[in-house]
């Protein structure tokens, strides 16, 4: 095999592959036997017509093509092993030479997997800054809990609004005096402060009283759903039917023991205190750990090809349209909802999909250069609990995943995980305390539980708590065919 590859451009080359002439009449030999023993010829059982019948009743061309088909896939796949290239878009194959008793020759177009040089990754630091929690954070949640328990009164005769109050209006919107659809509603409720209406709307409302008719004036945001809208002046016209006011159970440890699990005010508030303390050493070891993440991708060097963080795009938005589906929604419904269109759409997940693609790639060389392998008990772990997720006999999860080729990734994720743990061990001084759950690396796209817009800000993976007890699995063993 003869090999020669130029660049195309910055991130394109073109690899010409040229097999010796015997290697290709070896292979059409093989593609007429093949052919032979699948074909019914007339007179013959299969296999056992002669060469030259076969490629009659076939036809030559026939052989060829199907030949050339064959040895492009073999030589393809040998190539790119002896020069160690990883294609990250498809390839174009174009076939240049392949007649009988001559070399075979064809070319590969495709972007190639990026050179990556790693920079220091070993003794990073980071500050970890722990937010205080106030009396006040603490009290705000015990008005929450009041909030929640709260009594709506209705308003005495003459009462005018105030924040916080439930309402129902009528309102008919305008824009230049016309009116536009969606903008006119009868008895509509509405809570003063919640802030559901665009701009000041419910600001504009307090002090009327029931009865009262009043000119409230907004601007629609610029980024609204409905186009027509979007960044326009509106007037509503506004006619208050009625006021409720929310009355608060006094705080004291009878309202306490009965709607929460506590005796006391005291103790409730000290219980709140304790949890927001801990989820702010929370949030603050996981932005420490971001930061670290962010210093090891910044100081690796590559040029990212940008089919590489268009790729993750694709796989982004279909992982959202398969999550907003199994809520009942279609892409294309959310498109027409949220007022965006594909380009934006895109755009929208291209810096997150950027950071992801870089992540992965410092993560997956901090692996090479540890030497960090996954294990066969880490690998059954996973498929153990992937068992448990989509409650399927764990048998089923590893013939799937052999069957769709997808258990080399799920052993790049391990080993992706096991490389951001050995930076969070290896940072500077060992400072920040790592939460009792092993370090989860990202998932290639995370999902929400709930189908939000897309995160314009891509994050380093969340830990996720690991199961005491895995489901048990049928030995799935870690090999450098499973690797490839």
């Amino acid at each position: 095999m003869k090999l020669s590859q130029k660049k195309i451009d910055d991130y394109t080359i073109e690899l010409t592959v040229t097999e010796d002439a015997a290697v290709f009449s070896k292979e059409l030999k093989l593609t007429t036997k093949k052919l032979g023993e699948r074909v019914t010829i007339p007179g013959f059982r299969k296999g056992k017509a002669p060469t030259a019948v076969v490629e009659r009743h076939v036809g030559k061309e026939a052989i060829i093509d199907e030949a050339s088909n064959s040895l492009l896939q073999k030589s393809t796949r040998e190539a790119l092993r002896i020069l160690g290239l990883v294609p990250v878009s498809e390839n174009k194959a174009d076939v240049v030479a392949n007649e009988e008793g001559k070399d075979f020759v064809f070319t590969l177009t495709f972007t190639p997997f990026p050179q990556v040089k790693l920079g220091e990754y070993k003794g990073l630091d980071a500050d970890k800054v722990v937010e205080p929690v106030t009396d006040e954070d603490v009290d705000k949640q015990v008005e929450a809990l009041r909030k929640h328990h709260a009594d709506l009164i209705e308003a005495a005769e003459g009462d005018a609004i105030v924040d916080g109050d439930f309402i129902t209006l009528d309102y008919t919107g305008t824009i230049n005096g016309e009116k536009f659809a969606g903008g006119e509603a009868k008895d509509q409720p509405l809570e003063i402060g919640a802030h559901k209406f665009i701009g000041d709307f419910e600001e504009q409302l307090i002090g009327a009283k029931v009865g009262e008719e009043r000119t409230v004036k907004v601007t629609f945001p610029d980024e609204y759903h409905a186009k027509d809208l979007a960044g326009r002046e509106a007037q509503f016209a506004c006619k208050i039917n009625s006021i409720k006011h929310r009355e608060l159970p006094e705080l004291n440890d009878a309202f306490i023991e009965k709607f929460t699990t506590f005796k006391t005010v005291d103790e409730y508030k000290a219980d709140i205190r304790k949890n927001m303390e801990t989820n702010a050493e929370r949030r603050a070891v996981e932005a420490q750990r971001q930061a670290v993440i962010d210093k090891a991708v910044a100081n690796m060097t590559v040029d990212l090809p940008p089919v590489m963080v268009e790729n993750r795009i694709d796989q982004m938005i279909n992982e959202f349209a398969a999550q907003l589906q199994s809520q009942g929604m279609k892409l294309e419904q959310y498109m027409a909802f949220s007022g965006v269109d594909m380009d934006k759409l895109r755009e929208d997940h291209r810096e997150a999909a950027r950071k992801n693609v870089l992540t992965e790639i410092m993560l997956e060389r901090v692996a090479e250069a540890e030497k960090i392998e996954a294990t066969e008990q880490e690998l059954n772990m996973e498929i153990g609990m992937m068992s448990q997720m989509y409650r399927t006999p764990a048998k089923q999860i590893v013939r799937y995943l052999q069957e769709n080729g997808q258990l080399p990734n799920i052993i790049a994720n391990i080993r992706r995980r096991k490389a951001m743990k050995f930076i969070f061990d290896n940072m500077a001084g060992a400072q920040a305390a790592a939460p009792a759950e092993d370090v989860k690396a990202p998932a290639e796209t995370p999902q929400p539980a709930k189908a939000t817009a897309p995160a314009k800000d891509a994050k380093a993976p969340a830990e996720t708590p690991q199961p005491t007890k895995a489901a048990p699995v049928e030995a799935v063993k870690v090999t450098e065919e499973t690797k490839d």
